[in-house]
């Protein structure tokens, strides 16, 4: 083999390992780090959390719901839809001044099949379902898993007493309105945008639906445990 040859195979396997670190490096910085930061906010923090402070096991599992759902393209909802879910949600506001541990286990239920709806798994995948749904609402998934909590076991796991067990199924539905809002907006780019692009903040007109169904029947009253 000729010297030139040796040459020509030496320079063609620099420019092969050069191109894969090349590759390599500008996953990490699709998925690692800052840009994870960024496209989970507090989703982010409560990862790290959950794994005792290792940063590189919570982006490890961070980055395999992005690989496994970040693809995900939602269905818009037509207008019927979203006035139908809307209708349902104030339903189940209303119904919670008399009952509200039944008034917490529906919304869990709706909001469930709005994401199903939407073409996230389906909500007998509940934790796959989270998993897609912090993705691309990483700001709001923690009210619906709040309120999954209470609705499956009760406040603080029915340890607590009536008035502060009520306050807690109170607060768990409030916190989960966030993201029915955004699963039922009309604007459907509302929603953080896959690679971290950031959010859409242009959405005051988006949620006329929801604003004229605010939640005053969780403040009307004290509601009795049902």
């Amino acid at each position: 083999m000729s010297t030139g040859l040796i040459i020509l195979l030496i320079v063609i396997a620099a420019v092969v390992v050069l191109g894969a670190a090349t590759l390599i490096l500008r996953g990490r910085g699709r998925h690692g780090g800052p840009s994870l930061k960024r496209r989970f906010g507090p989703e982010y923090e409560r990862t790290v959390a959950l794994h005792d402070g290792d940063t590189q096991a919570a982006e490890r599992e961070l980055t395999e719901r992005v690989e496994r759902h970040g693809d995900l393209h939602e269905r818009p909802l037509d207008g019927a839809e979203r006035q139908r879910y809307a209708d349902r949600w104030t339903a189940v506001q209303e119904r919670f001044v008399d009952s509200p541990r039944e008034a917490v286990a529906e919304a869990d239920r709706l909001l469930g099949e709005v994401a199903a709806t939407r073409g996230y798994p389906d909500g007998g995948r509940y934790d796959e379902q989270l998993a897609a749904l912090s993705v691309h609402h990483a700001d709001h998934v923690d009210g619906y898993r709040q309120l999954h909590r209470v609705a499956r076991t009760g406040p603080d796991g029915g340890a607590s007493g009536a008035g502060g067990g009520t306050e807690e199924m109170r607060s768990a539905l409030l916190g989960a309105r966030a993201l029915f809002d955004d699963l039922t907006s009309a604007d459907s780019g509302r929603h953080r945008a896959p690679g971290g692009t950031g959010r859409d903040t242009a959405h005051t007109g988006s949620h006329s639906h929801a604003r004229s169904h605010a939640p005053w029947a969780l403040h009307r009253s004290r509601p009795k445990e049902s």
